[in-house]
């Protein structure tokens, strides 16, 4: 739900640093501070009544970014929830109750958008069948179209009376919480819940669930909030994942730098949680590295105006204003810094260990990952992907001797069209250019995105008949995860014999 919507949050976050009242580009009308009843001033946008400090009313710019966090973005989640578990019908059904909720309620509802929009669709969905094949040829459309309206206008209706109490009460609750640790010194304390909830794939849950719609508000009263940090600081990832370059072992050693720039720089945290899982303890780094991030900024009284989503280094500068670049910037480096050197230790102490035992189990480690997602395939998927290949050792032929046309493109294509699959492309991308054969094309995309003009596709099994329908003249090959497969050797095999017969056909000729 919250990764195709993360254009929108980002949208959302440089217009909130550039045109609220303390942004870099202050701007009455886009910011929603400006008085309309000024002389001169634009009559051409909405306006809402406010109250002055002198008790006096005014007409005042309702600007975008109040409507964006209380519109906009809770609607995307709840329609991508809808879609993801009913197609068009339910994403529409879940807008309309969506609207139901944000309207009878008082803070933005990120996390009851991401309840009711699933929710909501599953409803339709099971309404629908009741009737499925049950109605007489000419009444479809009819039928369609009412039902979804009138379960969708009572849906709405419920969520405003029933849903948007509940979950108004559960922000403000989790707000007192909130204000109650700041007033005691213990916001660092949110990194023992934080840290290890996002290796195990609740970070969404937590992030734009709670600390996002607790953030937006703090913006509205202070103009910038720190808790849109706890979550996106990519500091203790980056401190993980440079300690296993340097004092890791075995494939995990050799694939930690790589991850680790696709982690702070492209912003996809994920690509460090099968390192924590193949050694738990190294929460306890991760843990303490997110407490410095969290109690620095405290310090400085530095946050964020806006998410920064994905949580790379370059949109956690895009959402930091002028104030706060020292104390960001030093939450970063100490969170990373203390990371790395708790990680080095508990590394170093069970090197020998290690070594014995052959190493940690990386590809294990990122099937559970894959599993905390909900993305894995069963045992005996796995199975089959390690056993099966691409293309045998001899170019220009299949497993069962029949001719293939050469590859020029590749594509990895997931859900959502990154995470694992950017990774994925990218190892499979260095593993061709130091074969020699840079020349072909490798980039990621989402299944929906897929056209038929591309050599090969590869997938998560899950997800192999899908992408077959969107490119039914490529190759299609199925992996058991992105980061770790047999599959990539033999491409990189493949095409390394195509471009030896290649040159071998020039030379003759």
């Amino acid at each position: 739900m919250i990764m195709p919507n993360l254009p929108a949050f980002l949208a959302w976050g440089l217009i909130t640093s550039l045109f609220i009242a303390v942004g870099w580009l202050p701007n009455g009308i886009l910011g929603g501070f400006g008085n309309a009843d000024d002389p001169g001033s634009w009559q051409g946008a909405a306006t809402q009544l406010a109250l002055a400090d002198d008790g006096t009313t005014f007409q005042q710019y309702v600007g975008m970014v109040g409507p964006m966090v209380t519109y906009l973005l809770p609607i995307l989640i709840a329609n991508a929830g809808g879609r993801i578990v009913y197609k068009e019908r339910g994403g529409v059904v879940a807008s309309i109750v969506a609207v139901g909720m944000i309207t009878g309620s008082t803070v933005p509802m990120f996390l009851g958008a991401m309840i009711v929009g699933p929710l909501s669709a599953w409803v339709l969905k099971k309404v629908d069948s009741i009737w499925a094949g049950k109605i007489k040829p000419g009444f479809e459309m009819l039928v369609d179209m009412f039902t979804a309206g009138i379960l969708g206008a009572a849906m709405a209706v419920g969520a405003f009376f029933g849903f948007a109490p509940i979950i108004t009460g559960v922000s403000d609750a989790l707000g007192n919480v909130v204000s109650w640790m700041a007033d005691n010194h213990l916001l660092p304390l949110m990194a023992v819940v934080v840290e290890p909830a996002k290796v195990l794939f609740l970070n969404n849950a937590i992030g734009n669930g709670v600390l996002v719609p607790l953030g937006a508000q703090e913006v509205v009263e202070q103009g910038k909030s720190l808790l849109f940090l706890v979550e996106s600081n990519p500091g203790p990832g980056l401190g993980i994942l440079m300690a296993y370059t340097f004092f890791g072992i075995g494939a995990a050693r050799s694939s930690a730098p790589g991850a680790a720039v696709v982690q702070f720089i492209g912003g996809i945290h994920e690509v460090y949680f099968p390192f924590v899982l193949m050694k738990p303890t190294l929460i306890i780094a991760a843990i303490l590295g997110g407490a410095t991030g969290i109690a620095t900024n405290v310090v400085f009284g530095s946050g964020l105006r806006g998410p920064a989503a994905p949580g790379s280094i370059i949109a956690v500068y895009a959402a930091t204003p002028r104030d706060s670049f020292v104390g960001v910037t030093l939450s970063v480096v100490l969170a990373f810094v203390v990371t790395f050197l708790v990680a080095a230790v508990i590394l170093r102490a069970s090197r020998k260990r290690d070594l014995a035992a052959g190493g940690g189990d990386l590809a294990a480690a990122i099937a559970q990952t894959e599993a905390n997602k909900g993305k894995s395939s069963t045992a005996l998927d796995a199975m089959a992907a390690r056993q099966g290949g691409v293309v045998p050792a001899e170019a220009g032929a299949t497993a069962d001797g029949a001719p293939v046309a050469p590859v020029r493109s590749i594509v990895f294509a997931c859900d959502a069209g990154m995470g694992s699959s950017a990774m994925g492309a990218s190892i499979l991308r260095d593993k061709l250019k130091k074969a020699g054969r840079g020349d072909i094309t490798v980039v990621n995309k989402a299944v929906a995105n897929l056209e038929d003009d591309v050599d090969l596709v590869i997938t998560q099994r899950e997800l192999t008949d899908r992408a077959r329908r969107h490119a039914p003249s490529a190759r299609h090959v199925s992996v058991d995860n992105f980061l770790s497969s047999p599959v990539y050797d033999d491409v990189v095999r493949e095409a390394r014999a195509e471009a030896e017969s290649e040159t071998a056909e020039r030379s003759t000729s």
